[in-house]
């Protein structure tokens, strides 16, 4: 058997693995979103579908539906591939000010390979007014605000949500970036796994008031010198 075919195999193998779990899945989506009622949206997400990751959902929480696109989150763990780890209860807040906490739960194969990912999302926008309520009355000073998270039926959201989160962390304009920033910039946006979508560096380049190509130049070159300080 040749290194190609055995690789074939493999990937079958693993295809076949995610469709059972899938599979599987799909009746407890609907089983956890019912459990705990309307606030509670229930997720399943395949990331071998970068673009529309979303298999199957139950419950309204962030508007997505089958074949919207994963968001912030689901980028950087992509990024990460194998070596990502469970996102357990974290807070986050959407663009309409409801506070949402979250899990994301990776789906992988017996090889360990990441496939997918199985998310909670309960809105806590109202238990979380009823604490500061409380916490005021203790004479408590209020939680810190959790960052902004873009949930959307297009993947194009989410790309400009990234962006504009790299903006706002420069502190002006990607238009307005240098030379010498290009690198950094790009380094920023392949942290956060925006590389990870083809869409992206058209999007990127227009930003950035640049070439397609000289994107796809950046990458590369940012690409092999992380390659090559980890065999160094």
């Amino acid at each position: 058997m040749t290194p190609t075919t055995r690789s074939r195999d493999a990937a079958a193998a693993s295809d076949s693995a995610a469709e059972a779990v899938f599979a599987a899945l799909r009746p407890i989506v609907a089983g956890i979103q019912e459990t705990f009622g309307r606030r509670c949206e229930v997720v399943l997400h395949d990331y071998r579908r970068r673009e529309h990751s979303v298999i199957d959902v139950a419950g309204d929480v962030t508007g997505r539906q089958v074949g919207s696109a994963m968001s912030e989150i689901g980028l950087k763990m992509l990024q990460q591939g194998d070596a990502a780890t469970d996102e357990l209860n974290y807070v986050t807040r959407l663009s309409d000010g409801r506070s949402v906490k979250s899990s994301t739960m990776l789906l992988r194969d017996p090889d360990g390979h990441v496939f997918g990912a199985l998310c909670i999302n309960f809105d806590v926008t109202e238990l979380r007014t009823l604490s500061r309520l409380v916490a005021e009355l203790a004479g408590e000073t209020d939680p810190s605000e959790a960052a902004t998270t873009t949930f959307s039926n297009d993947i194009d959201a989410v790309i400009d949500s990234v962006l504009t989160e790299v903006e706002n962390e420069l502190g002006h304009s990607l238009a307005r970036i240098t030379v010498a920033q290009r690198t950094e910039v790009v380094r920023m946006l392949e942290q956060r796994g925006l590389f990870q979508i083809r869409r992206a560096v058209p999007l990127v380049a227009k930003r950035l008031g640049l070439s397609r190509a000289s994107i796809y130049n950046h990458i590369a070159r940012l690409r092999e010198s992380d390659q090559a300080g980890d065999e160094g």
